[in-house]
């Protein structure tokens, strides 16, 4: 995860938190953001990514990437994102993966599970004030090299 992969952001639904993922990875990575936010938006229209406890990890799939790629947004409020424990997010956690990359997309989505089921690692990152130290407690977690 790059450090412009960090945003802290304000986002009031749904639609706006998809839509400041994709222009994070857009703006981080160098990609296409209407592609982007396009692939985020039918993914979750399968279901949710709300993954519960305060947490969403949007992802998607991507022809044009030949590598996992994440990013992180700190929510200024608590957004209701249909997860199902019924909990809104305040962290999102996105993630990016090249469309032939079926077991490295899942490791990376379970080492994004695992993280957010640390409790201290998930109180951090809660609780960060600035999209630096969002970044130095993901660099400090090793999922920096996950995605």
């Amino acid at each position: 995860m790059l450090p412009e992969a960090v945003r802290c952001a304000h986002c009031g639904d749904k639609r706006a938190i998809l839509a400041e993922l994709a222009g994070g990875f857009a703006s981080a990575y160098a990609l296409d953001e209407g592609m982007v936010l396009d692939a985020l938006r039918e993914r979750e229209a399968l279901g949710s990514t709300g993954f519960g406890r305060g947490v969403a990890i949007p992802h998607a799939r991507l022809e044009t990437i030949d590598r996992p790629l994440a990013m992180l947004l700190h929510l200024d409020r608590d957004v209701d994102f249909d997860a199902a424990d019924g909990i809104p997010v305040r962290l999102v956690m996105g993630l990016l993966s090249p469309s032939d990359a079926g077991a490295q997309h899942l490791h990376a989505l379970a080492a994004i599970s695992r993280m957010t089921r640390d409790e201290r690692m998930l109180h951090q990152l809660f609780e960060a004030q600035s999209e630096e130290e969002l970044f130095a407690i993901m660099a400090n977690s090793g999922l920096r090299d996950a995605a």
